[in-house]
């Protein structure tokens, strides 16, 4: 699952175009499949949305919940493959977007009424 957070100004207008930029590198570096798209936008008020210095109003937070698996090159590929495609379809400089990985257990994950860890139907591979 993806979470994404900016200032409600600067991010509604291309979340469409964020979640394709997105997926399109989940896809890319992590072979996930199309049908595996879990976005979710948080659309911020100015006033509640504090960033650092040097940033822009476009400042833009994404977080990426993952089970645990992929290795470090891997996750760094996927880091880099954002910054890029996000200034270059985008516009956003990358000074002005925040990516974090987070990573849980396999059975730390619920879904279809099952943990991660007792799936054996995913048709993607989690150890890359």
């Amino acid at each position: 699952m993806i979470v994404v957070y900016g200032i409600k100004e600067r991010l509604n207008p291309l979340k469409a175009q964020l979640s394709d930029v997105i997926h399109g590198c989940m896809q890319a570096v992590l072979g996930m499949p199309e049908d595996k798209r879990a976005h979710r936008f948080v659309p911020m008020d100015k006033e509640d949305f504090y960033y650092p210095g040097g940033r822009s109003d476009a400042y833009t937070v994404i977080e990426i919940n993952m089970m645990a698996g992929r290795k470090p090159e891997t996750q760094k590929a996927l880091i880099k493959a954002l910054f890029h495609e996000i200034e270059g379809q985008l516009s956003i400089s990358p000074v002005d977007v925040e990516i974090t990985i987070k990573e849980q257990a396999p059975y730390q994950w619920g879904f279809r009424g099952i943990t991660g860890d007792e799936a054996r139907d995913l048709n993607y591979k989690v150890n890359v």
